[in-house]
């Protein structure tokens, strides 16, 4: 008998959030699903990890749990505590909004599925690139295709896949392109108000204002509506510069 593959399924939007649930019932016909996602929405929380409160783990239902802490928590409660082997795949999404080009720095979703690739699962993010978008299921059915294709073929260990999918009908989609990170244009990113005391206060945020013209990026193939997957490395040492300044005399 065939052993189903193991799937971990987390995201950063949290566990009731609309676009787990589509990815979860996209995966579930493809093995075993275990799903480890946040109790609150945890965007752009990076790859911090919780250190200094105690994380709480809640059974919601059979393989369902919520945690009160990072999307990178989930993953390391996930492989430590709830499941008895090392999952065979982790995915991550589906985000509501892009990950695209300087986004993968900030984003909770990738640093879930980073946090796969240190461990050395084979992983893979998943976006929707809209936030306000309405084509969950387009983006459910490309996750499908790549998760099936790396449960087929594995990946390289410490690479892993950061998929965005544009917002259109299936039907609309042009295809799939391999491509690399592009440079994004977030605009203001600091807003100041004033509270009612008078007081300054600032809120972080940036408008989506576009992205650099770069051939081959994330960018611009999703806008030319293809599902961009870009191959992205735990071990972000840059060997040729490493090279080159070990020749400097220190």
């Amino acid at each position: 008998m065939v052993k189903k593959p193991l799937i971990l399924l987390s995201n950063d939007d949290g566990i009731h959030a609309y676009g787990i649930g589509v990815l979860a019932e996209a995966l579930s016909h493809l093995g075993r699903l275990v799903i480890v996602a946040p109790d609150q929405e945890r965007s752009a929380a990076s790859h911090s990890i919780t250190l200094h409160l105690p994380l709480r783990l809640n059974k919601l239902k059979k393989d369902v749990y919520q945690v009160s802490g990072t999307p990178t928590d989930c993953i390391m409660v996930a492989v430590n505590k709830v499941l008895s082997e090392k999952p065979d795949i982790v995915v991550s999404g589906i985000n509501h909004g892009p990950n695209l080009g300087d986004d993968v720095h900030y984003s909770g979703t990738v640093s879930a599925a980073y946090e796969g690739g240190i461990m050395g699962i084979p992983s893979v993010a998943v976006s929707l690139v809209k936030k306000t978008g309405k084509h969950f299921a387009t983006a459910a059915h490309a996750a499908v295709v790549v998760v099936k294709k790396v449960l087929k073929e594995g990946l390289p260990e410490g690479i892993v896949l950061n998929v965005n999918v544009p917002d259109l009908p299936q039907k609309l989609l042009k295809g799939y392109r391999f491509t690399k990170q592009g440079k994004r244009n977030y605009g203001e990113i600091i807003a100041q108000r004033i509270d009612p005391k008078g007081r300054p206060y600032y809120w972080i945020s940036g408008d989506e204002n576009g992205f650099m013209n770069i051939d081959g990026s994330d960018c611009n193939a999703v806008k030319a509506g293809y599902v961009s997957i870009t191959p992205l490395r735990v071990d972000i040492t840059d060997v040729v510069t490493l090279k080159k300044i070990s020749e400097w005399k220190l």
